[in-house]
């Protein structure tokens, strides 16, 4: 018995110390969003809102928190790239239950920031919207008088996590 004791214990250390360690920072898991920027498909993390509500439905919706930080409203608003949420239209993954959103300036472009204005897009005719998949077709279609778009003023840190081109 006493030889099976000792056993049972050296093999016990031997596994321990046998164990995959781990090194390096821990790694933590955030819920991506699909989206598109430049008519390319990107996935982003919502980590930060401006606005409760805004926070409150993120949160729901990617079952993460995103966490609520008023602050964010008061940054300059040359230092904001945009985000187009649909409000209706084509049945999707976005916030609403539409098309997944839409980004302007993706990581490599002078002007990316992964602080977002949030624009509200609603297509005048929801029958006739379709999915778009680039700011350049967003706006075309808001010169087209097709959609409005409408700031709040809600500021969301939307960082990307993939991209045409890249990956965190």
């Amino acid at each position: 018995m006493k030889k099976l004791t000792v056993l049972f214990i050296v093999t016990l250390v031997l596994l321990t110390a046998c164990a995959p360690q781990q090194s390096g920072p821990a790694k933590a898991e955030l819920p991506a969003g699909k989206a598109y920027a430049e008519g390319k498909e990107i996935y982003f993390v919502h980590t930060e809102a401006s606005d409760a509500g805004v926070a409150e439905k993120l949160t729901a919706m990617m079952k993460s928190p995103v966490m609520l930080v008023p602050s964010l409203a008061n940054v300059p608003d040359e230092s904001l790239a945009n985000v187009y949420v649909f409000t209706n239209g084509v049945t999707g993954s976005g916030p609403f239950g539409f098309q997944p959103d839409v980004f302007d300036n993706p990581p490599g472009t002078d002007g990316y920031t992964p602080l977002r204005r949030l624009n509200l897009v609603t297509w005048a005719d929801a029958n006739q919207a379709r999915e778009l998949k680039s700011a350049d077709e967003v706006l075309a279609a808001l010169a087209a008088d097709q959609l409005t778009i409408e700031q709040p003023g809600v500021v969301i840190n939307m960082p990307f996590v993939v991209w045409d081109g890249g990956k965190r």
